[in-house]
């Protein structure tokens, strides 16, 4: 995955002025790698469990698990139990998954290639796809857990706690859930409280692809800026499904203070001044001030144990040195 974009103002290290952009992401040893948890427990097996999609599923053994999201892959090697992992997905971008084979084209499960690794443990997410590549590999007798995918930082707890239980480490799952709220708590501790709160309008741009989309309640990114101190822009304009094609009209509506974007994102539209040639970016207070919020593609949205990370790197994004 790309690395942040630099763009005009700030002073480099993440601490805008306020009214500066600030198109600094994750800092590099938050992006790269996961932190396993000190004293992980050794799996208790055999364990039945419920898939998110309705059926119970039974798992005898943790010796190859295929984790089929970034943000899943991420929970196994924190629980510490990443030498176990024998595959990743294309999102899975932290150093220590960084040498697994990918088993996703594009964001479609190659069912051929899971198979081949001959795993003892499938998890997916509710989003996982297409059907025919699950069913397939359910139907090689392969125990498969799907997960529900996040939208808040309600559901970190949830999916780690889901997660834990598949893989038979419930102990391990309190620990890492306790911690990670933790950091989350004491992120949130520091945000400074103002009257009033910065708009922030979540783009997903596709420069390569011609796809220009505008984030609304379902998006995902509604619960981080919120919690971050920050109003969503697109959900408060009214948009209550996750995306919307970026319009002028609807840019003009949602007045963004500023605009979070993903850093692979802001690359492929040609970076900061690429952006705010997007119809009816530049005529937004945002695009005036070209204030731009970015996030690695890699962690922004898996709402998992480096979400303390994410949300802190909004939070200085967004209030700097004024904190």
């Amino acid at each position: 995955m790309a690395t942040g974009c630099g763009g005009a103002g700030g002073d480099g290290t993440g601490n805008g002025s306020g009214t500066n952009p600030s198109t600094i992401d994750v800092p590099t040893a938050a992006r790269d790698r996961v932190e396993p948890l000190a004293d992980p427990v050794a799996p208790r097996l055999p364990v039945t469990v419920p898939s998110a999609d309705g059926r119970p599923v039974t798992v005898t053994s943790t010796d190859r698990i295929v984790p089929l999201s970034g943000s899943l892959n991420e929970i196994v090697f924190t629980l510490g139990l990443g030498t176990k992992v024998v595959a990743r997905d294309i999102t899975a971008t932290f150093e220590q998954a960084g040498k697994l084979p990918v088993v996703t084209r594009a964001h479609d499960v190659s069912a051929e290639s899971v198979l081949s690794l001959r795993p003892t443990v499938v998890l997916a997410e509710g989003t996982t796809g297409p059907a025919e590549a699950i069913a397939q590999i359910r139907d090689a007798g392969i125990p498969l857990v799907v997960v529900k995918p996040a939208k808040a930082l309600a559901d970190v707890g949830t999916r780690i706690d889901a997660v834990a239980a598949a893989l038979g480490v419930p102990d391990s799952g309190t620990a890492l859930k306790k911690r990670t709220q933790k950091r989350i708590d004491a992120v949130r501790k520091g945000i400074p409280a103002r009257e009033e709160k910065p708009r922030v309008a979540f783009l997903y741009v596709r420069g390569s692809a011609a796809v220009y989309l505008l984030g609304g309640a379902e998006s995902g990114a509604s619960s981080l800026l919120e919690a971050a101190g920050a109003i969503d822009a697109g959900k408060e304009s009214g948009l209550v499904k996750d995306f919307t094609p970026i319009t002028s009209e609807a840019l003009a509506k949602a007045a963004p203070d500023a605009i979070l974007v993903m850093s692979k994102g802001l690359a492929s539209v040609g970076g900061l001044d690429g952006l705010v040639k997007i119809p009816g970016v530049a005529e937004t207070p945002a695009g005036a001030d070209r204030r731009v919020v970015t996030v690695d593609d890699g962690v922004l949205l898996n709402y998992g144990p480096r979400t303390d990370q994410v949300l802190e790197s909004l939070v200085d994004q967004l209030y700097g040195a004024k904190r």
